[in-house]
């Protein structure tokens, strides 16, 4: 790992403003590709809802199951972001090529090794206490979608890589297309248009593989033509086990931290599914909408995480204060509109989602607009800890992070859910109780960790 070094010349004494503008300049792209990455699934659960209730339902637990192996696979390929960032700053190229040969390596392995359990994804969701028939409708999908793993994870690798060199205007462009195709390939296979069959849920699962898969191919393409210098694929097949152990070794972490929350989210909508097949349908399009703003949060977090890393690899102690500053300011600036935004439009934002025709339509605009009352409250927290998290890896700091994600999401977040949730009785509410109280614990801990290791830093320790 690279240290500051109180011998360093300050490099940058660049004003508040400057950073701003280098952040907006970086992070508007990062957060317009999230965006439309979200934009893809969201397509999908629109589209899902104009189809029936029911396969709504099991869509929302499906991509939930998926979501919940990629997050945790995808910590190697995320593990790029900071490794590469660090190393441009040091100026160490030869590490820009292995450690990203290496996290492709090891998103191929991973891949095919959790295969199985999409394969026997039924008998799962039905020991999870889900409706035996929602649990049939959703294992298709997922028997589907578990191919589209190792394409999705192969992007994510040179998503990371791209961000990390500022080139995050491929990234956005890439997932505009996705965005497009990922909508006629759906309108085809899930009504069944133009000739094609009417395959319902499993046909939203075959747009999404090969979205995945086209993707897949352009940025490999691309990154062989617009930046050759770094020779990514020379000696692809060559083992290179001291970064393959780097990677590793950071990557875990990550893949563990975002599971921690992540699976805090499903374990919701399981108890979702406790209730009813309706409250699960409103949770997921609240769930939907809150993505949104998340996703807004976490371009700005992928820019905390390229600048910090760089500002550290470089030795840049005043970069990496200023900069950590304004990102976080930022952030809570964001978090104000969105907050603002849901209050005030809470039940026409999730009537979109729901068919005019559909007779549980008003029951789930009852509950779907009550949880995205909590999904405003919660915009701070969860903006806040996902900041902070994104600058400690940008440190290279990924194996404390992990345990406060796991404290705060598993052993404080879920018991409030189910307390207030089935104890308490506030059912759907109450389960969001859980998860503003989690994000909340999350933010606090990750956020102090930041700057007392930060002080450490600085003291020379």
């Amino acid at each position: 790992m690279t240290h500051i070094d109180s011998q360093t010349p300050d490099l940058s004494q660049r004003s508040y403003g400057t950073h701003v503008r280098a952040v907006l300049t970086l992070g508007l792209p990062l957060a317009g590709s999230q965006l439309a990455q979200f934009a893809v699934h969201m397509t999908d659960v629109i589209m899902m809802g104009w189809y029936g209730l029911d396969e709504l339902a099991a869509l929302v637990l499906a991509s939930g199951y998926w979501f919940v192996t990629f997050i945790l696979l995808g910590g190697f390929a995320f593990a790029v972001m900071p490794i590469v960032a660090n190393a441009l700053g040091a100026q160490n190229t030869t590490l820009v090529r292995r450690s990203t040969r290496m996290a492709m390596w090891i998103s191929v392995i991973v891949a095919v090794l959790v295969y199985p359990i999409f394969l026997f994804s039924e008998a799962a969701l039905i020991a999870l206490g889900q409706e035996p028939h929602i649990a049939a409708l959703a294992q298709p999908y997922l028997m589907i979608t578990g191919f589209e793993m190792i394409p999705a994870l192969i992007v994510q690798v040179f998503r990371s890589y791209f961000s990390a060199l500022e080139r995050t205007r491929v990234v956005l462009l890439a997932v505009l297309g996705a965005v497009v195709v990922n909508a006629g390939l759906n309108y085809l296979f899930i009504f069944g248009n133009f000739g094609m069959p009417e395959m319902g849920i499993a046909g939203a699962a075959l747009a999404s593989l090969i979205v995945s898969t086209l993707m897949m191919v352009g940025l490999i393409i691309y990154a062989q033509i617009a930046t050759p210098e770094n020779e990514l694929f020379r000696n692809m097949f060559k083992p290179d086990w001291d970064v393959f152990g780097t990677v590793f070794k950071m990557g875990l972490p990550i893949g563990l931290t975002s599971l921690a929350e992540v699976s805090l989210f499903n374990v919701a909508a399981i108890m979702m599914g406790w209730i009813s097949t309706t409250t699960l349908a409103a949770h997921g399009i609240a769930l939907q909408l809150s993505a949104i703003a998340f996703m807004m949060q976490l371009g700005l977090a992928q820019v905390a995480t390229i600048r910090a890393g760089n500002a550290f690899g470089r030795g840049n102690e005043a970069d990496l204060r200023r900069g950590a500053l304004v990102v976080s300011v930022m952030s809570m600036c964001m978090a104000a509109i969105t907050c603002a935004v849901y209050l005030s439009f809470a039940e026409p934002l999730i009537g979109l989602f729901i068919a005019p025709d559909e007779p549980a339509r008003l029951e789930v605009l009852q509950i779907g607009a009550l949880l995205l009352v909590f999904s405003a409250l919660f915009q701070f927290s969860d903006g806040g800890q996902v900041i902070a998290l994104s600058l400690l890896r940008g440190l290279q700091d990924t194996a404390v992070p992990m345990w406060q994600a796991t404290f705060s999401y598993w052993a404080v977040g879920l018991p409030v859910a189910y307390v207030f949730g089935f104890v308490v009785n506030w059912g759907a509410a109450g389960v969001w109780v859980g998860l503003l109280v989690g994000l909340s614990m999350a933010w606090v801990l990750m956020g102090i960790r930041f700057w007392a290791f930060k002080s450490r830093i600085n003291a020379g320790t």
